[in-house]
């Protein structure tokens, strides 16, 4: 019989109701750490929209872990307990949070240096791992998702979802500013820096100004984007993407047509075309403004959750002018790698992400969910 020696509090996911998430907080119990896994003591954990998407998943979906569970995957904290396996992190040490891996020599997108393709990415990241949790009424509750589930005060992670960051973080408070960089700020930069190989004189298009397009747009100006254009429908967005470095906007609310009057727009701004639009949102008709205004031989980067939507494309255009169209899972990164450089940007001046983040009290997280709905905030943060 599983062991639960642990008392913790964590954000319980039960499926959806109403058309709405059902997630709630409560004391719970959790399992020692083996081997591989860290005991992480969870300062902060940003929300995602794929902690929002994937709960509210039907039950009994094929390939997803039966509720109760507990996502979260933007962590940042400090760490609590080792395995006996594990060599890279000790306790005390700052830590923040990203995805799992396999690591192994048979995957090609691992060695590679490309882990968000990796073979087991669905199981290691997805399907959470069950029996980590125990709940009040004495039921399992499922843990470890994207390695952490990180809505938790204590939470287990797997080692390859834990980046040591002691030395490159001053205090608590700058670790907490940091946690979405495990997901969201990592998503959109590495899709420009990483995926894309944004340079100077290129013209860049951002579909969708949250987290992820923002650090997008940062990403850009820091790589030298001539220009760079942040489509949106919330006006404080888009004033915002002005100042961390979009050079013009394009508010869709005013639009007949998302497809044709998006990409005339796109094309007043830039006659020849993006080089690479990168599209957040998952709405098709965005997708095709996007394929419809692409330079000779540019790139449409999908970022956004498409899983089950179609497009209706003339394979023509895509061979005669040379077009691409990528997909993106983690922007394209090594964690151990990427998140060093974007502290590295912050540091600089050049990777603003204080401008995206408010923070709220784990506890109310249904007024950060609200906000982020909303547009009131562009990258909640839960401080437990």
């Amino acid at each position: 019989m599983a062991s639960y020696p642990i008392s913790t509090t964590a954000i319980l996911t039960d499926a959806p109701k109403d058309g709405q998430v059902q997630w709630r907080k409560e004391n719970v119990q959790i399992r020692a750490p083996l081997e591989d896994e860290v005991l992480v003591r969870i300062i902060a954990s940003g929300i995602c929209h794929t902690d929002v998407a994937l709960s509210m998943m039907p039950p009994e979906s094929p390939g997803f872990s039966p509720y109760p569970k507990v996502v979260g995957h933007e962590g940042a904290g400090i760490v609590e307990q080792v395995g006996s396996g594990i060599t890279h992190v000790k306790a005390g040490d700052k830590v923040l949070l990203s995805f799992d891996y396999c690591g192994k020599d048979t995957c090609r997108s691992c060695v590679d240096d490309t882990p968000g393709y990796c073979l087991e990415f669905h199981v290691k990241n997805i399907f959470n791992v069950p029996d980590v949790y125990q709940v009040a009424d004495g039921k399992a509750a499922s843990g470890l998702f994207f390695g952490q589930s990180s809505f938790s005060k204590l939470a287990i992670v797997k080692a390859t979802s834990t980046l040591n960051v002691s030395s490159l973080v001053k205090d608590e408070e700058e670790l907490k500013l940091f946690a979405p960089m495990g997901c969201g700020y990592q998503t959109g930069a590495g899709a420009v820096a990483e995926l894309a190989n944004i340079g100077e004189n290129d013209t860049v298009v951002v579909f969708g100004l949250g987290g992820v397009g923002m650090a997008a747009i940062m990403a850009a100006k820091v790589r030298g984007a001539k220009i760079i254009i942040g489509v949106d429908r919330v006006p404080s967005r888009l004033s915002l993407a002005k100042e961390i470095g979009a050079t013009d906007v394009i508010d869709t609310s005013g639009l007949s047509s998302l497809v044709t009057d998006l990409a005339a727009k796109i094309r007043e701004i830039a006659p020849l075309g993006s080089y690479a639009t990168f599209d957040t949102t998952g709405v098709v008709p965005l997708i095709e403004a996007g394929l419809q205004s692409l330079h000779p031989r540019g790139q449409m980067v999908l970022i956004g959750i498409v899983n089950g939507k179609t497009l209706d494309i003339d394979l023509g255009s895509i061979m005669t002018f040379g077009t691409a169209i990528r997909g993106c899972i983690e922007g394209n990164a090594r964690p151990s790698k990427f998140v060093p450089q974007m502290i590295e940007w912050y540091r600089q001046g050049k990777f603003p992400i204080e401008k995206l983040a408010k923070t709220y009290p784990a506890e109310d997280f249904e007024k950060a969910l609200h906000d982020m709905h909303t547009g009131a905030t562009i990258k909640p943060i839960l401080l437990w």
